[in-house]
C-alpha cells in the first residue's frame, strides 16, 4: 500500500498536538504505517523530522511549565522542595539535602584512606597501607 508522504506529515503533526505526545516512537505507534517506512519518509536530519522534534519539545516544555506551576501554588511541602530543588543554587541544594556528603579536602580530592585515632586525642592520620597501594 502506498502512502502520501504529505499526508503522513500533516497527521503525524495533528496527532502531536491532539494527544500531547513527547517521543517519535509515540508518533510511530499510532500512525498507520511501519517504523522503517517513517524514517524513510522523514530520514535523521530531515526538515520533516526537525518540525517533528520542535513539536514534540514544545509539547514537553508545555508540560513542564505547567507542571512548575502546579508546584508553585501547591501547599505540598515535597512538590515546593521539588521545585526549590529546580530552582536553586547549588549552595542551597546542599542546605536543602539531607545526605550530601562532601568528599574533597578543601577542595582538594581525598587521596587513600584515612584513619581517625580517636584514643588518640583526635588526631587524623593517613592509613600507611592506602599510601602503599596509590
Amino acid at each position: 500500500m502506498s502512502y502520501d508522504r504529505i499526508k503522513i506529515f500533516e497527521k503525524a503533526k495533528e496527532l502531536i498536538v491532539e494527544n500531547k505526545l513527547f517521543f517519535i516512537e509515540d508518533i510511530i505507534a499510532l500512525l498507520p504505517i511501519s517504523k522503517p517506512t517513517f524514517y524513510q519518509f522523514f530520514p535523521v536530519e530531515s526538515d520533516e523530522l526537525n518540525i517533528l522534534k520542535d513539536l514534540l519539545d514544545e509539547t514537553k516544555i508545555g508540560l513542564k511549565v505547567e507542571m512548575r506551576s502546579k508546584w508553585y501554588d501547591s501547599d505540598s511541602p515535597a512538590l515546593q522542595i521539588c521545585l526549590m530543588k529546580l530552582i536553586c543554587t547549588d549552595k542551597e541544594r546542599k542546605k536543602l539535602s539531607t545526605n550530601h556528603t562532601d568528599i574533597t579536602s578543601q577542595g582538594e580530592k581525598v587521596k587513600g584512606v584515612v584513619i581517625i585515632d580517636w584514643t588518640d586525642g583526635d588526631k587524623i592520620q593517613p592509613d600507611p597501607e592506602a599510601e602503599r597501594s596509590s
